[in-house]
């Protein structure tokens, strides 16, 4: 397989290039990975979001893995089938939340991470998630953001780039 794009989706209060998208950018750039990161800033409802990236990522000719966070991560879960994404790397995803349409776990390789200490959305949610779907789990000693945990964050976004190449 080619290097994927990677687009990531940020979280309801956060940026498209704030800190933790940066790190990852970078990091996947390094590995060879076209890196975009879709601005939903101004965009309070979840499916205006999806809809948003599905449009973004309509013309996206490399295979396509879709990273998100909190929000971000429900949503590009949300658009990952429907964008025909080759696999799906998510933080502290917003699943199982109120306000949130239900999610039918896409048929592709999927990670996510997710912190113990997590106060905005509960670890159990992640855990239920990837249960149903078989995703590779990561429970980190964090809080929502993630943010202390980059490095580890970092190395397990190649691992499973590195993963999907080679397959």
């Amino acid at each position: 397989m080619t290097m994927p794009a990677v687009y990531f989706s940020h979280g309801q209060e956060s940026g498209p290039w704030g800190s933790k998208i940066q790190s990852m950018a970078s990091n996947v750039q390094k590995l060879g990975c076209r890196a975009e990161s879709v601005d939903y800033q101004g965009i309070a409802d979840p499916t205006d979001r999806v809809n948003k990236l599905i449009r973004e990522c309509a013309n996206v000719e490399e295979p396509l893995v879709l990273v998100g966070s909190s929000m971000g991560g429900h949503v590009a879960t949300a658009a990952a089938a429907r964008v025909g994404a080759v696999g799906l790397f998510v933080l502290a995803p917003a699943y199982y939340m109120s306000g949130y349409e239900s999610l039918t776990p896409p048929d592709m390789p999927i990670a996510i991470v997710h912190g113990w200490n997590d106060d905005v959305v509960p670890v159990e949610n992640s855990i239920r998630f990837a249960k149903a779907c078989n995703a590779s789990l990561h429970i980190l000693d964090a809080d929502h953001r993630l943010t202390a945990n980059i490095d580890d964050i970092n190395d397990l976004l190649t691992r499973f780039i590195e993963g999907l190449v080679e397959n």
